[in-house]
């Protein structure tokens, strides 16, 4: 008889020849039973729907979200596929925040299909699929994006609802900055007799600057006999004005959202102390408070250091091959890391109290602090020198986060994006918020984005003459949701309270977070 061990085996090779077709929605008719069962029990299936599967890690906590939230839109394009074929696909609703560069995870996801029961399908974690019977668009108005199926961006403007302007206004402008000129439109404007769709798509086009494209829709449609009556369909004028020849939905989406939530920032952080004479001073308290800012700085991202670790490290009685536990190592590496990283940091904290422009500083030296976070994995053999080289090749998830990270292609025009934001912002507050909202929410490396955050964010603390301070792991579960509020529904509110009270409290002279 074979042991456990070679059952459990045998079923995952089974799960691998799926995974290696790209089958990401796992019927149950895709397994034998027994082997179903066995890799539902080992923690390698997961359940979504009666029939349905998705694979998952053993390792993951129960009730954890991060392995259906990674994994959601593959499924529910696989899904699909398998039960509607190629008669179906999203709204025009949601195909435009994808065109936007937004692929937070909906709590319901609309779908149309000729063949839809118009009923609500539940899946994991209080998200759900709403298949309406609706007819399809053209096919030529139909893209099929990584196994999705979405309107395009034109007749997805012309059909969405309304209000979906004022409900999603930065979305709607990112799509918006992306159409070059109003020939794209006007062919189906009017060929549909769309007279208010137009009088609202020209007033969307001027609340974003485009006044040009505005004229031409006006104009063409009056030629044509029709009476357009332009109408601004948002409740708000933008926070920024787009550049006409930036084309990226994702880097008009961050400047956007940069502006539209300095106010909340300025209205609820407090005051910059202003840059302090006395630098060597500042400095010190730097070196004072780093045991302290580096055990819950890792703390926050799982590793198990503590104080003896820290100075053993930092005193350089530190070698890759002392100990041979691979946890143990784990830790020392990340606490060496961490160490090596600080001291370049702090060349930089010189420089801002120099009165250097923070957001040129960071960019010219967020490399170096990378690169010396992990030299000890390079130095013990773990990762290889071109790891650290630039930003991430792959796609990245966070755990328990609905919100997915830009693909690798939006992140090489997305960083100079947000170093050009941080140079240009006069207000040291709105530089320390979103300076660290932004990088986390890019996450434009494999691992290690957290501490870089904190990094930057101190860096922009000091610029402000705002005291450095520290992020205490006992905070971490309210730091990380107010993270989470900021990425998936943009109310920058939360996270500012949350680095307000500390900052606050440190400007006070209250005691700050400990080292057990």
């Amino acid at each position: 008889m074979a042991a456990p061990s070679e059952k459990l085996a045998r079923s995952l090779e089974v799960l691998k020849t799926l995974q290696d077709r790209d089958v990401v929605a796992i019927r149950s008719s895709d397994l034998e039973r027994t082997d179903r069962e066995r890799l539902v029990k080992s923690g390698f299936l997961q359940p979504v729907m009666k029939g349905w599967y998705i694979p998952s890690r053993p390792d993951e906590a129960a009730g954890e979200s991060t392995a259906w939230y990674v994994l959601f839109w593959d499924f529910c394009a696989s899904y699909l596929n398998e039960r509607f074929g190629t008669d179906w696909c999203l709204s025009p609703e949601q195909s435009l925040l994808l065109h936007a560069g937004n692929r937070t995870v909906p709590r319901q996801l609309l779908v149309r299909s000729p063949k839809g029961d118009n009923k609500n399908t539940g899946l994991p974690h209080d998200t759900s699929l709403f298949t309406v019977r609706y007819s399809m668009p053209d096919q030529q108005d139909i893209e099929t994006v990584k196994g999705l199926r979405l309107y395009a961006l034109v007749p997805a403007l012309i059909d969405c609802r309304p209000g979906l302007f004022q409900q999603n206004p930065t979305d709607i402008r990112a799509a918006l900055s992306t159409i070059s000129g109003a020939s794209e439109l006007l062919a189906k404007l009017l060929k549909g007799g769309h007279t208010t769709i137009a009088g609202r798509l020209a007033g969307a086009f001027r609340n974003i600057g485009r006044d040009r494209i505005a004229d031409d829709i006006v104009a063409t449609m009056r030629a044509a006999d029709y009476d357009v009556r332009e109408s601004d369909p948002f409740e708000t004028k933008p926070p920024a004005i787009l550049s006409g020849r930036e084309l990226s939905p994702y880097v008009n989406r961050l400047r956007l959202m940069w502006h539209a939530m300095r106010e909340p920032v300025i209205e609820r952080f407090p005051e910059a102390p202003g840059i302090p004479k006395d630098i060597k001073t500042y400095m010190q308290h730097v070196d004072d408070v780093y045991v302290t800012d580096a055990y819950h700085s890792l703390s926050i991202e799982g590793y198990r250091v503590s104080a003896e670790l820290i100075e053993h490290v930092r005193n350089q009685n530190w070698n890759p091959d002392d100990n041979e536990d691979d946890r143990e190592q784990r830790n020392a590496m990340a606490a060496r890391g961490y160490w090596q990283a600080f001291q370049a940091v702090k060349e930089s904290v010189t420089k801002v109290l120099k009165d250097e422009n923070p957001g040129i500083v960071v960019d010219d030296d967020h490399g170096t602090w990378y690169r010396e976070l992990f030299a000890p994995s390079i130095t013990a053999g773990i990762l290889e020198i071109a790891d650290l080289a630039g930003y991430r090749n792959d796609q990245v998830y966070i755990h328990y986060s609905q919100h997915t990270p830009p693909n690798r292609e939006a992140v090489r025009d997305l960083m100079p994006a947000l170093f050009d934001l941080i140079k240009d912002e006069k207000n040291p507050a709105v530089r320390v918020v979103l300076g660290h909202f932004m990088f986390v929410y890019i996450h434009p490396y494999i691992d290690g984005n957290g501490r870089m955050g904190r990094f930057l964010m101190n860096v922009m603390l000091a610029a402000g003459g705002y005291p450095w301070t520290v992020i205490p792991v006992e905070e971490r579960d309210a730091y990380m949701a107010a993270l989470e509020i900021a990425s998936a529904t943009e109310d920058i509110g939360p996270f500012t309270d949350f680095l307000a009270t500390l900052v606050r409290a440190n400007l006070e002279g209250k005691p700050g977070p400990t080292v057990p």
